[in-house]
């Protein structure tokens, strides 16, 4: 049995030596790390009961969190789509000046914890923010509101678009382009 459990640990001769070891202590990780807590969050609603739980699932309250996360999130998506393709083209294709400062802003949220970019935005929007207030003065209040939260999840999902689009315009060969122009495509059309 010993000499079983010692040959499974060691990879009984595979080609990547302690690969069951590395997998097993990976989801053993992942296990505690993950999935303990999902379970956990699975189990919490139903401990007061099958009748707490039909009441939690009627709350308008609920409703409400849930129209305004689902839908800020969908808006926030379907406006970093166009401006993601446009700033992942001006950096792959031109050559702008500060094209290095440019691509480290664009990484930038991604460095950043979550809480930090949270209240950096809430100070710069808010009431009294250096944004915040001409804003305000203009009628725009962003800080705490359904456009803030659009704003934040812009925030943090624009470098996702950029990163991904920008590979894929990198590899388009760009005699490609040069032949649509030269047969008389217009600027949008190639």
């Amino acid at each position: 049995m010993k000499q079983a459990v010692l040959s499974f640990l060691r990879g009984g001769g595979s080609a990547l030596p302690g690969y069951r070891l590395a997998l097993g202590a990976t989801l053993l990780w992942t296990g505690f790390f993950i999935l303990l807590p999902l379970c956990a969050l699975m189990i919490r609603p139903w401990q007061d009961g099958v009748g707490a739980m039909v009441a939690a699932l009627h709350d308008a309250r609920m409703f409400a969190a849930l129209w305004t996360s689902f839908s800020c999130a969908f808006l926030a998506a379907l406006l970093n789509i166009p401006l993601g393709l446009l700033l992942a083209w001006a950096l792959v294709r031109g050559d702008l000046p500060g094209r290095r400062i440019a691509d480290a802003l664009i990484d930038l949220p991604l460095a950043l914890p979550t809480a930090v970019s949270g209240i950096t935005l809430a100070t710069l929007y808010g009431p009294q923010g250096w944004l915040g207030a001409p804003l305000a003065k203009l009628g725009l209040v962003l800080a705490y509101s359904r456009t803030g939260i659009v704003l934040a999840l812009m925030f943090v999902g624009l470098p996702f678009v950029v990163r991904t689009v920008e590979p894929v315009l990198k590899n388009l060969p760009r005699d490609m382009e040069d032949a649509a122009v030269l047969l008389g495509a217009k600027p949008g059309r190639w």
